[in-house]
């Protein structure tokens, strides 16, 4: 008898109207036999546990509730596979993991974390940026001039008042020339795109802004691949235990390449940049699927 397989892509509210990469990586696992649907992950009447696999996509609200989210994970994790693991989920949803990328010699933006009820320091020189250390697509995030130090601390001020930590960076000379976004499925490098800086404006926490403007194929170089890697093997966890990940980089002011941001929870994978992305993913998560049903890691 055929077994169908039946798998969740957990989004949000604002994903289930948002996230591009949905019709093609649906479209991609029903075309192969796939009881594929996408669901908010707080869809409190949804049967989880009637799901072969779910997969992390476009959990957008979490970092407003993180914690409901990650015991959420935990409670899936219990009855079905769940792509990304909750252990991912719990270290990637708070950049503090940037510390531990730097403890182990990946090259990093770097970057001060302030906890509410710590002193505040911000640059004495230079273009500086001010964000929260849970959050996504660039929410509360500013960048600030050294002359908008009073700016910048009522920005911290309003975060520290909202629980939040606080992360402050430099600004990358080099950021006009383009951030990229290396993808990775089932642990192998798939394809990368290239785009504009975000933060065009100074003194502005503008959170409607294009989280991914003028979107181009970029082809990384052997450092940028190199760099990736190591981020990646620096994930506590299997790297093949990683349905999927995007390393973000930049260029540090010496020209050599940084990690920006290693996501692995709920990024845009870029699939209308790579013909083949979504056929590729549909095909990982039918074969991970039919592994946790064998009981076989992968």
């Amino acid at each position: 008898m055929t077994v169908t397989t039946r798998v969740a892509l957990a989004t949000s509210t604002p994903g289930l109207d948002e996230d591009s990469d949905m019709p093609a990586l649906l479209e991609a696992l029903r075309s192969r036999g796939v009881d594929a649907a996408a669901v908010a992950w707080d869809d409190a009447g949804f049967d989880w546990a009637a799901c072969d696999t779910v997969v992390i996509r476009s959990t957008w609200d979490y970092p407003l509730r993180r914690g409901e989210f990650l015991a959420w994970a935990g409670a899936v994790q219990a009855v079905a596979r769940l792509d990304n693991p909750a252990g991912v989920l719990r270290w990637n949803t708070d950049k503090v993991y940037l510390h531990d990328l730097a403890r182990l010699g990946v090259p990093v933006v770097p970057t001060r974390f302030i906890a509410p009820g710590e002193e505040v320091v911000l640059p004495d020189g230079g273009q500086f940026v001010v964000k929260p250390s849970v959050s996504a697509g660039a929410y509360g995030t500013a960048r600030y001039t050294e002359a908008q130090h009073d700016l910048a601390a009522g920005h911290v001020a309003e975060l520290h008042g909202a629980g939040a930590t606080v992360m402050v960076q430099p600004y990358l000379s080099r950021i006009d020339e383009g951030e990229r976004a290396l993808v990775f499925l089932g642990g192998a490098f798939s394809h990368a795109i290239r785009k504009d800086p975000v933060l065009t404006e100074t003194g502005v926490v503008d959170n409607e802004r294009v989280p991914h403007p003028n979107l181009r194929p970029h082809r990384p170089s052997a450092a940028e691949l190199a760099l990736a890697g190591a981020a990646l093997a620096a994930v506590p966890e299997r790297q093949d235990e990683l349905l999927y990940a995007r390393v973000d980089i930049a260029d540090a002011d010496d020209g050599s390449p940084v990690v920006m941001e290693l996501e692995l929870v709920e990024p845009n994978l870029f699939m209308d940049q790579e013909a083949d992305g979504p056929a590729r993913f549909a095909d990982l998560v039918l074969a991970r699927a039919a592994a946790a049903r064998a009981g076989v890691r992968t």
